[in-house]
């Protein structure tokens, strides 16, 4: 661990990965979101029907979920750095794909595969809680993901002016190249500028690769459990692309896609068996043992923190243009004051909680979350609109402070597993954002706003079951000596 001061101006040691991470997730969402704002003219470009381009979007986020997983134990076993540059230039090809389609098929594949970029916040998890102490933490990883997550938002801003510098029909694909351009230079930037660890500190890996390492038996069952909503979403995604739904897969192809997860449920099952068999054995010694309910109740949390960001993000803008009949344009502008509040509550709740203790910060932010969404379900057409700002700004304070929270408390739970724990967690963030949209492609924008502030509160009754971290992890490296760190 650095013990150098907590300078957000300095660029050397530990702030310059926090910089150089955060700037690498920054790119990730760049290029995962840069589809939405150009949507109007891609589809015009290429004939696309209204169906196709809710496809699009709802490709977008679907490879994300098993991603985050896979990513997340990629991360544990190769380290933060290589996994970062890989995936940044690996995710470059599937973009200049998508900047250079000519139909719907090109279109919808390309987005599929891009999906995959959206795990890179996995990664700079694992390196910042590498690099900065306990105390700071909850800061540190503030900053990475509201600062990173601010690209969605830039993207907003930025690439319909790109595309209409270059001007034409063309404009939308150069403005989505030189984004895969950036994704592929900054690999390169990444890669040669840090470290997995600071100098002379273990990078410590699962013992065994191929799933999430459980201490009892009964995490392993808890473990199974919260798998399961991973699995029902994509099957839920399957459905929505079928004849039932948007009818861009027929009933052959999503059956194959139901057999498919069942199968793939199956063998995710075996692998997390053979990982753990050893507990149904023999008892694991007290001091490696860590409590799964605390990751079971942080992805419960991310579920509607992050999930409930991502649907109401897509849904904002349309939201406002009815309810205050204003133009798309001005509703856009309005509607991106939500996203641009993540440059100062994400690390507003990871200090909150570095301050005040994990589990009292995330029961306040998740009442006021629960608040803040019945008070959004109240808008309609005679609120004065500043005032209609105001609340949904407020409530989106408590929504992204919350999920500053949550990842405040993700690295401190076991460190070798950090990149699996904050995989799942994450995943539980695009798993809330298919559920709430599917919720609200089928009931009025109350109701939607109503279930998501149901969410928050079941949320805050499992966090009476959480634990506040306290004293050190053990972990043993591969010599078996015992290196403690310190959790508070």
């Amino acid at each position: 661990m650095s013990s150098e001061k907590f300078n957000l101006f300095s660029f050397s040691g530990k702030m310059k990965i926090m910089h150089l991470s955060w700037m690498a997730f920054f790119v990730t969402f760049v290029v995962w979101f840069n589809a939405a704002p150009l949507m109007s003219v891609i589809a015009d470009s290429l004939g696309l029907t209204k169906a196709q381009i809710k496809t699009l979007l709802i490709l977008n986020v679907a490879l994300t979920i098993p991603a985050r997983i896979i990513i997340g134990m990629v991360t544990d076993k190769y380290g933060p750095r290589l996994t970062y540059s890989a995936l940044l230039a690996i995710c470059s090809i599937p973009c200049f794909m998508f900047a250079v389609a000519d139909s719907f098929e090109q279109l919808a594949i390309a987005r599929f595969m891009l999906g995959f970029i959206g795990a890179g916040f996995v990664i700079g998890i694992r390196m910042v809680s590498e690099w900065f102490p306990a105390k700071e933490l909850g800061t540190a990883e503030g900053i990475y993901g509201g600062w990173g997550n601010f690209g969605s938002a830039a993207a907003a801003f930025t690439l319909p002016a790109v595309a209409l510098a270059f001007g034409g029909d063309d404009g939308w694909r150069y403005a989505i190249g030189i984004t895969g351009l950036m994704s592929l230079s900054f690999a390169f930037i990444y890669y040669f500028n840090v470290t997995d660890t600071p100098k002379g500190s273990t990078y410590f890996k699962p013992k065994k690769a191929g799933g999430l390492e459980v201490t009892s038996k009964k995490d392993f069952i808890l473990l199974i459990i919260m798998k399961i909503p991973m699995y029902a979403t994509l099957a839920l995604l399957g459905w929505k692309l079928s004849p039932a739904g948007v009818s861009m897969l027929s009933n052959e192809m999503t059956t194959a896609i139901y057999v498919g997860l069942v199968v793939v449920f199956a063998f995710d099952f075996f692998q997390t068996y053979q990982v753990n068999k050893h507990i149904f054995e023999k008892e694991v010694p007290e001091f490696e043992r860590y409590e799964f309910k605390q990751v079971a109740v942080l992805n419960v949390l991310y579920f509607t923190t992050f999930g409930s960001e991502l649907a109401v993000v897509s849904m904002l803008p349309l939201f406002f243009a009815e309810t205050f009949e204003l133009g798309m344009a001005q509703a856009g502008m309005v509607a991106s004051s939500y996203a641009f509040m993540n440059l100062m509550s994400r690390p507003g709740g990871g200090w909150l909680s570095d301050r005040f203790g994990r589990k009292s910060t995330l029961l306040i932010l998740t009442a006021g979350l629960a608040l803040g969404y019945f008070s959004v379900a109240q808008i309609d057409g005679s609120w004065a609109l500043p005032l209609a700002v105001i609340v949904v700004m407020a409530c989106s304070f408590f929504v992204q402070g919350g999920e500053g929270a949550v990842f405040a408390a993700v690295p401190l739970i076991k460190r070798r597993l950090t990149g699996q724990i904050a995989g799942m967690t994450g995943a539980y963030g695009n798993v809330g954002a298919v559920f709430f949209l599917t919720v609200y492609s089928m009931v009025s924008t109350q109701t939607f706003f109503y279930v998501i502030g149901a969410s928050a509160v079941f949320g805050f009754v499992t966090l009476l079951f959480m634990n506040e971290p306290s004293g050190h992890i053990a972990e043993v490296n591969e010599d078996g000596e015992v290196t403690l760190i310190s959790v508070s």
